[in-house]
């Protein structure tokens, strides 16, 4: 499943700044940074669990926003990009 994770979270103290940079690291675990905060991730459903759990284990839902957006397996097929950052091809082997 092809899954498009966005995400807000409150930097104005210490902990938020510490819980930004915590939900940083869990998406680059699971995909690719497009955007600050978006992440593209190519998934089996057992892992858009893992990934779920951690993310909503971390975020503040008082102060922070987090939005998973499960897509048809071609989604990302009909993206147009324009800019700096290439997107990664996920039918390819991700490590060389």
């Amino acid at each position: 499943m092809r899954v498009l994770v966005v995400y807000d979270v409150n930097t104005e103290s210490k902990q938020g700044r510490r819980r930004l940079r915590k939900v940083a690291k869990v998406c680059e675990g699971f995909g690719q940074r497009v955007q600050k905060s978006v992440f593209e991730c190519a998934l089996q459903p057992t892992h858009y669990e893992s990934l779920r759990h951690k993310l909503t284990g971390l975020i503040n839902q008082k102060e922070d926003d987090l939005r998973l957006y499960r897509l048809p397996d071609k989604a990302f097929e009909s993206v147009e990009h324009f800019g700096v950052n290439a997107s990664v091809d996920f039918q390819k082997p991700l490590v060389l």
